[in-house]
């Protein structure tokens, strides 16, 4: 897959070097950016704009909880 002309190597190599990891999105997903926006927006709506994050430990148990709820027990996701 042939990178994007847009964004140099070095680009890249600023979120390696803090250690992030870089995931490419296919060409035929289009709609990946809205949804990952989505996603980021109802955490930060629903959750970090309502708590107090102390650091990383708490923040990575924060989200935890959040998933959870999100995925068990809203009521539209009961069977």
């Amino acid at each position: 897959m042939a990178p994007d002309p847009l964004f140099t190597a070095a680009f890249g190599e600023v979120f390696q070097a803090e250690g992030l990891r870089i995931i490419k999105t296919m060409p035929q997903t289009p709609r990946m950016n809205a949804i990952c926006e989505r996603v980021i927006g109802t955490l930060r709506r629903e959750l970090l704009d309502r708590i107090l994050i102390l650091g990383e430990r708490h923040l990575a148990r924060v989200l935890r909880e959040c998933l959870i709820h999100y995925n068990l027990h809203r009521p539209h996701q009961s069977r």
